[in-house]
């Protein structure tokens, strides 16, 4: 982890621009905001500015424009909810008011270049920089990267808040640690995988991965889900855990059912004994219990991706029982649970634990490639 000045260490900022690197790239449906996390996790950065006295400048992106000025992707829409949940008004373009939100950075060409001219013509508004988007921290960016090298810049408190949260759970963390991996597949996940098992004691799969890595042990997986080109590499998988004191928690049971479908017809079989006409599309209730006998062993949990297609009945069991075991133990103070990327916040939601854990990490591909050993060139930036 690298070392980086905090919200804590600014100088007197009275009467002068910080710039606020933030991520707006919320999810939205028909022109309305669909879900606030991010929106709401700013608030007390923006807070702890304004009480200093400073004059804010929002920088975001908002979906991918491709360098060009697509009002589709204007963030004009923005400035009225964010003036309503932040308590403070916030203007639109307009550099003189007391926040103001930039339009789209990947309006700018330059931005997905990481051009020092861009960053340069932002850095010329402000006298400080402030990150608070670790979820945009892993893409070298104008607005990351290159302005972070042209003023004085600072972690806001949302990129301290999960900078320290990760390292809690991989880099200094109270052991056993185990990672719970789900997700359909093992080769979006290789590096992820592999950096995993030399850092944890326990990692536990579930999802359609896990069924190609019980077929890598000879188990026929009937019609589920399962990559046939990549059976060496999860017996490579498998080998090189054993060489790291790493136990891999594979499923014992399956909830089958012969259409991926909402209240399929589905029933409970063994891994040896999946029907040929069936797919797996959770794990079943033996599963459920050694997880939870495994989480029981555990004082760190890391959790990226669900157990199985929670996003249908019946086949979100395993996921939201799970979650909701990590989320107890968590309350008793019996661990500590990190939770991101993807469908994992989404998982987490559904299950009625969002707000239950440790800490639940917004970032989708920040979290990925930080839980694969990465180092994020918005991160790196803020130590040098």
């Amino acid at each position: 982890m690298t070392n980086y000045k905090t919200l804590d260490d600014l100088p007197d900022i009275q009467g002068k621009s910080v710039l606020l690197r933030a991520d707006l790239n919320v999810p939205t449906k028909d022109g309305k905001v669909t879900d606030m996390t991010r929106i709401e996790r700013l608030k007390p950065t923006i807070d702890t500015l304004i009480s200093k006295g400073a004059n804010i400048i929002i920088l975001s992106h908002f979906g991918r424009p491709k360098g060009q000025e697509d009002m589709e992707y204007s963030l004009s829409f923005l400035p009225a909810l964010l003036s309503t949940t932040w308590k403070h008004h916030v203007s639109f373009k307009e550099t003189t008011a007391k926040i103001t939100l930039l339009e789209n950075t990947r309006f700018n060409a330059g931005e997905e270049k990481n051009d020092n001219a861009l960053a340069q013509s932002w850095a010329d508004q402000a006298d400080i920089y402030i990150n608070d988007a670790f979820s945009v921290s892993h893409r070298a960016h104008a607005s990351t990267e290159a302005i972070a090298h042209k003023l004085p810049a600072f972690a806001g408190h949302l990129m301290n808040q999960e900078l320290k949260a990760l390292n809690k759970a991989l880099e200094t963390p109270q052991r056993p640690v185990t990672a719970l991996v789900g997700g359909a597949k093992i080769s979006s996940k290789l590096d992820l995988l592999n950096n995993l098992i030399k850092k944890v004691d326990y990692l536990v799969l579930g999802g359609g991965m896990a069924n190609t890595f019980i077929c890598a042990q000879g188990y026929d997986v009937g019609k589920s889900l399962c990559e046939n080109d990549m059976l060496e590499t999860a017996r490579t998988i498998m080998e090189n855990a054993v060489k790291e004191n790493c136990t891999i928690v594979l499923p014992t049971d399956f909830a089958v059912a012969e259409k991926f479908e909402s209240n399929a017809p589905h029933e409970i079989v063994s891994i040896s004994a999946v029907p040929r006409g069936k797919m797996a599309l959770d794990i079943g209730p033996d599963s459920i219990e050694h997880i939870k006998s495994v989480i029981d062993k555990s004082k760190t949990i890391v959790w990226n991706g669900p157990m199985g297609a929670f996003e249908i009945e019946p086949f979100d069991i395993a996921t939201v029982k799970i979650a909701k075991y990590v989320a107890e133990k968590t309350k008793h103070s019996e661990i500590i649970s990190v939770a991101g990327g993807g469908d994992t916040v989404s998982a987490m939601a559904h299950a009625g634990v969002k707000n239950d854990l440790t800490y639940l990490s917004s970032a989708g591909g920040a979290f990925l490639e930080w839980l694969e050993g990465k180092e994020l060139p918005g991160v790196k930036a803020l130590s040098s």
